[in-house]
């Protein structure tokens, strides 16, 4: 099963929260729900266009079927390959374990991907 990856960065308080989220949304990021410890961002990402460009050539030109390749390529980037960042003031997750907090680097670059 595929899986969606979540980012976890984090805030010392509001203030640097919504500092935080506004960057984000500088770099395409949606919020998606919003408390007083916690945002929750997500950027849709619909696949590389070169990619897209080659299968619907090579399904104009060499087989129909490059189209199904095409639409499971724009899904698995759609659905799974966007990512989730939640922006969290807490440091602890709710079985008492510590969270695992990503950079921001690792965001971006994870946002910017081709695959």
């Amino acid at each position: 099963m595929i899986k969606m990856k979540l980012f976890i960065l984090s805030a010392n308080d509001s203030n640097e929260l919504v500092e935080i989220a506004e960057e984000l949304s500088q770099k395409k990021f949606k919020a998606i729900e919003k408390d007083e410890n916690f945002i929750l961002l997500r950027k849709r990402r619909y696949g590389n266009i070169l990619i897209q460009v080659i299968f619907l050539l090579l399904a104009l030109m060499v087989s129909s079927l490059f189209i199904f390749v095409n639409v499971g390529y724009f899904t698995y980037s759609y659905l799974w390959a966007s990512p989730h960042v939640l922006v969290t003031t807490e440091k602890v997750g709710e079985d008492g374990e510590r969270l695992e907090f990503s950079s921001m680097d690792e965001v971006l670059k994870s946002a910017n991907s081709i695959l």
